[in-house]
């Protein structure tokens, strides 16, 4: 196992799978998934977006973005709306609903991120998470 600890993207790999499995859980008992609660939080950041821009703003195949919208509208946490800029768009906008429920789960989403970075002090986690978003910003687009 060594070898494959000394390869840093190995371990952010492992990282990212427990990261997922970890949020999984914790989502469970909502019937969301992580991939959910990603668009929820992109969501919250933007006044609405076409579901294209969300499948590439999130790196998913457009096709799953179209049922993971259809998942968060069943919920009342997203809706479709007509677009602005184009009436045969829709823009698909986040409810008071979706809103409310990323409230309540920021502690527990806090508390998944606090058991994976447990083995650093408040500095180092800073440090980390500035890096990542570095590499994040310059690797994902």
């Amino acid at each position: 196992m060594r070898t494959l600890h000394a390869d840093t993207g190995y371990l952010l790999y492992r990282l990212g799978l427990r990261s997922g499995q970890l949020f999984n859980t914790f989502l469970q008992e909502s019937g969301l998934r992580l991939r959910h609660y990603a668009l929820l939080r992109f969501l919250a950041t933007t006044p609405g977006a076409l579901q294209r821009e969300l499948s590439a703003s999130l790196g998913y195949d457009p096709s799953a973005i179209v049922g993971l919208v259809d998942d968060l509208e069943k919920l009342g946490f997203a809706e479709r709306r007509p677009s602005p800029d184009d009436r045969r768009s829709r823009i698909v906008v986040l409810t008071e609903g979706g809103r409310a429920f990323l409230r309540d789960t920021d502690e527990a989403g806090q508390r998944v991120t606090n058991e994976l970075v447990q083995p650093l002090d408040a500095t180092e986690r800073e440090q980390l998470h500035a890096l990542l978003h570095r590499v994040a910003e310059s690797g994902l687009g």
